[in-house]
């Protein structure tokens, strides 16, 4: 039976994603888990996985066009199922596709693609050839097409050679910065002006190592009156978090964490396992996290209006500070997870955050954050609940500090941790259970290993 990929909604905020890579061309066999495409939103470019087997029959988005939530994107069918003919235009609740031609003579395998029909002027090529061209830095106008009415296709880009003396990306307007697309997306999620770029690539066209390896040199502060434009993430940043302040009614409570048993298994562990496998101090938070939503489930659920929505994992959101702003991505199953586990997959988390390979349940299926800034010492912060959780729990630097003990003052590894939590979903004295649950996890931290 076909079935309907549309755009998916990742993140609760999100109206409208492009596909920027599509990792399967038309014809190609799908399995369940396969990444079919990069799909950029307002705050990440994240890799989409295929929910269902079979061929990739028919691409309908176009890679660098932006798709409202819920629009066709693409079908799937049984590898002898013939396309329906109603699915080009509909896709159970997907708003109508684009307008689509394809042709019925005979077509090479490349030329099968969905086409757009192109505006006065518009290059046509297939999905494939422009993703290529992309890559490769070629300007689809130097190239000829050898498909069906001079479109380009996949083996016109392959067989490209630029004449001697022209640049591969066509010549810029005066003024123009020079640079692939790529490195374009990645300045602009990096927040990183082109214009402070030295390029390596051809005729100094910027590159996408050229994005990856560059250094921004000290901040200047910027002119009294000048205007400083946001990027599409901090833009959206401002947006939710003015909701979640707007709709959500915050409540705070701050404990003392005594850290200095905590601190000493996380050594034990760290000098007996792999590097690769080291433990942080958020990992012990998040452990200790997990286990108390176990117990107090109606911190890892979301208020719905009449009622609240309880959720069967715990997938614990990490807040992670990008050059552009900030994302919430989460390790999913965090309850069944060891510390070691937690260790290798946070690190996993972070190092996609940053290259922009994060996965969409990642990135919208997290159901309880944290937030620590401890590496930057600050001693304590409330955080603002990321929408739809019930609360987060914000965490400052662990300091040596003196503390009183059987008449004694002696020093200890003390840690502040602040919840925040939206008043809809809970009281004062449940949000203090809930912490002292945590605080009580990482002051015997051997329960954790239980």
């Amino acid at each position: 039976m076909a079935t309907t990929i549309v755009m998916p909604q990742m993140g609760y905020d999100m109206k409208e994603g492009t596909v920027v890579r599509w990792h399967k061309k038309e014809g190609d066999p799908v399995a369940r888990g396969d990444v079919l495409a990069d799909i950029e939103t307002d705050k990440a470019t994240v890799e989409f996985e295929a929910f269902t087997s079979g061929v990739l029959r028919k691409i309908v988005a176009q890679e660098g066009v932006a798709i409202p939530v819920g629009q066709l994107i693409a079908v799937i069918t049984a590898p002898d199922e013939p396309l329906p003919d109603d699915l080009l235009t509909a896709g159970g609740d997907a708003a109508p596709a684009p307008p689509v031609s394809v042709a019925a003579e005979a077509r090479p395998p490349e030329s099968t693609t969905v086409s757009v029909a192109s505006e006065p002027g518009e290059v046509r090529a297939s999905p494939i050839a422009r993703r290529l061209a992309r890559e490769r830095g070629i300007d689809l106008a130097m190239v000829n097409g050898t498909g069906p009415g001079g479109r380009i296709i996949e083996e016109d880009i392959l067989s490209y050679q630029p004449a001697p003396d022209a640049p591969a990306a066509g010549g810029p307007e005066p003024g123009e910065v020079r640079a692939s697309p790529i490195a374009r997306r990645l300045a602009r999620e990096r927040g990183i002006d082109l214009a402070m770029v030295n390029g390596t690539g051809p005729g100094g066209r910027i590159i996408e190592a050229d994005i990856l390896s560059y250094q921004p040199a000290p901040d200047v502060p910027a002119a009294a009156g000048e205007r400083v434009d946001l990027s599409r993430m901090r833009q959206t940043i401002a947006r939710v978090t003015a909701d979640s302040k707007r709709e959500a009614p915050h409540f705070y409570l701050t404990s003392d964490v005594d850290m200095t048993k905590a601190m000493s298994l996380r050594q034990d562990i760290n000098d007996a396992v792999a590097s690769e496998s080291r433990i942080s101090v958020n990992d012990l938070i998040i452990k200790a996290a997990a286990m108390a939503l176990q117990r107090y489930p109606k911190f890892n659920a979301s208020f719905q209006g009449d009622h609240l929505q309880m959720n069967p994992g715990v997938n614990i959101g990490i807040a992670i500070a990008l050059d552009a702003g900030l994302i919430v991505p989460g390790i999913a199953g965090c309850e069944s997870k060891s510390l070691v586990e937690i260790a290798t997959a946070s690190r996993d988390l972070i190092d996609r955050a940053h290259t922009g390979t994060l996965r969409d349940g990642e990135y919208s299926g997290t159901t309880f954050s944290i937030s620590n800034l401890g590496m930057f010492d600050v001693d304590s912060f409330a955080a603002i609940i990321y929408p739809p959780h019930a609360a987060v729990l914000a965490v400052g630097a662990v300091k040596e500090q003196p503390v009183g003990r059987d008449g004694q003052v002696v020093l200890a590894q003390m840690m502040k941790a602040t919840l925040s939590v939206d008043h809809r979903v809970a009281d004062g004295a449940e949000a203090a259970q809930f912490l002292m649950e945590v605080k009580k996890l990482l002051e015997s931290p051997a329960r954790m290993l239980l």
